[in-house]
């Protein structure tokens, strides 16, 4: 990391000095209490912005914003106008995508080398949404007692007003996923970031004010979880929740939806298990498995972070994975060459270095990585290598618990059964991995393991035509793909008797 490495933050047309504003009714407002707070920059520890710290009045405003937009001016445009404005979005988003990429490397510290790829996830989400838009439809049934002197057919309408909290790991594509599911289907939106990493959301909202979208629309505020977060979650004139984060806030989010029973859309966390069989090909598995869960630091929710190994080349592909990592440059985000970058704060880099001490003070080892990195350019910031442990007990804490690092605990294995009891003895299921030639044991295992997704022979991919989401405390719903609209929308039963 060198000096004029930095200096690009500072060079960031969007981090003019300026305080950051909400967005509420098209206009750019200050918090209703005048605070900000600073957003750092997790590769330095320097401060980027100041950013309004909205609070429970300014949730009032926007919420009141958007349920005016719902009742008024969004209610009557057109599905192939609303396929209009996302396609814009989109093009202001192709258009700028290099500065929102470059806020999130900035804001949450993920390598710019794994950030510029998403452009095509964003994009590929906002011009789904936007064909899905014209295709939202009831059907016409026929009555299965009453017979023929009665017509009966289903309309499909928007919830109302959608609360959408996102986390700090994918902050821009976080923002466009929640967003471009509520507009296809005609809600409107209070958007609350994370107060990690904003930046990228404010800059979002400046591009949909820019592509059309009616005042109150979208209306985003930033601040903190406990207060416009919870004010969001339990606010009366918001119809429904989509959240992205912990499970233990989730719970609260659930709790506090039970004021008007809000519709929940809920992805969660997850510790996920990738599996590796003998007969894999070795040399895609150990980048594959290496990447699925050191990848973004391992700040992913469904990171393969509990790598079960057939025992008759367990040594072998552990140390194979080991080596892997140590072969990763971790570094500042806007190094081209750096393919791992900070964590996102020192808050989290005190979680994960708890767990790294967790898990040698219960007898683990730890094969590669295992601490901080503090020495010369990482002094300053949140680093951590990749870590992989062996000698795990699986009822560890490292091997039980959602880490949210690049850390991934190494287990073997020998009798197919006992793995599937295994790789499901947990209380998340987000994602899972399998690594075979053989197709009868990619199937067997596809329908036994308890997970929203299984990869086979790969691990991570997303589409936005796929849903995404998770089993048990994992979450409910489904983001992504046909399955995700219906959370959006409320199904009216109309019967017209024509005797």
């Amino acid at each position: 990391m060198t000096i004029a490495i930095q200096s690009q933050a500072a060079r960031h047309p969007y981090l003019d000095g300026r305080p950051k504003r909400l967005l509420i009714d098209n206009q750019w407002v200050e918090a209703a209490s005048g605070q900000t707070f600073a957003t750092i920059d997790p590769g330095t520890g320097k401060v980027l912005a100041h950013v309004a710290e909205g609070g429970a009045e300014d949730i009032d405003r926007a919420v009141a914003s958007s349920r005016r937009a719902f009742d008024g001016p969004w209610r009557k445009v057109k599905p192939y106008e609303r396929q209009e404005l996302l396609l814009k979005l989109a093009e202001l988003v192709d258009r700028h995508w290099q500065e929102l990429a470059e806020l999130d490397v900035l804001d949450m510290g993920a390598p710019i080398s794994f950030v510029v790829p998403r452009k095509r996830r964003a994009l590929g989400l906002l011009r789904y949404y936007a064909g899905a838009a014209t295709m939202i439809h009831g059907e016409t049934t026929d009555n299965s007692m009453l017979g023929g002197e009665f017509v009966s057919y289903t309309l499909k309408e928007p919830v109302g007003v959608v609360g959408a909290i996102i986390p700090w790991n994918g902050p821009v594509t976080s923002a466009i996923w929640k967003l471009a599911t509520a507009l296809a289907t005609g809600c409107t939106t209070v958007l609350k970031p994370s107060e990690e990493s904003p930046l990228s959301a404010l800059r979002l909202g400046e591009l949909i004010v820019e592509a059309g979208f009616p005042a109150g629309v979208v209306n985003i505020v930033t601040g903190y979880g406990h207060t416009a977060g919870a004010a969001l979650t339990t606010h009366g004139g918001v119809n429904k929740i989509s959240f992205t984060g912990s499970t233990a806030t989730g719970q609260k989010i659930i709790q506090a939806s039970a004021g008007n029973l809000k519709r929940l859309t809920m992805e969660l966390g997850g510790k996920s298990p990738d599996i590796v069989f003998a007969d894999a090909d070795l040399d895609a598995a150990v980048p594959g498995a290496g990447m699925g869960v050191f990848g973004n630091s391992g700040q992913i929710c469904m990171a393969g972070t509990r790598l079960f190994v057939e025992k008759k080349i367990y040594e072998e592909f552990v140390h194979r994975v080991a080596e892997y990592g140590r072969s990763l440059k971790v570094g500042y985000g806007l190094d081209p060459q750096t393919q791992l970058g900070p964590l996102v704060s020192n808050t989290q880099l005190q979680r994960v270095s708890g767990y790294l001490e967790s898990g040698v003070a219960e007898g683990a080892t730890a094969i590669s990585g295992g601490s901080r990195l503090t020495e010369g350019a990482y002094a300053d910031g949140f680093y951590v290598p990749p870590t992989v442990f062996t000698n795990v007990d699986e009822n560890m804490r490292i091997a039980r618990e959602e880490i949210f690092g690049p850390v991934v605990v190494a287990i073997p294995f020998e009798d197919m059964d006992d793995l599937v009891r295994r790789a499901n003895d947990t209380m998340f299921g987000l994602g899972s991995g399998v690594w075979t030639r053989d197709v009868g044991k990619a199937h067997s295992l596809a329908r036994s393991i308890q997970a929203g997704t299984v990869w086979v022979n790969c691990y991570g991919p997303t589409d936005p035509a796929v849903p995404f989401g998770g089993y048990k405390m994992s979450g409910y719903g489904r983001e992504s793909g046909r399955e995700s609209l219906d959370a959006y929308l409320n199904t009216k039963a109309v019967w017209i008797k024509t005797a």
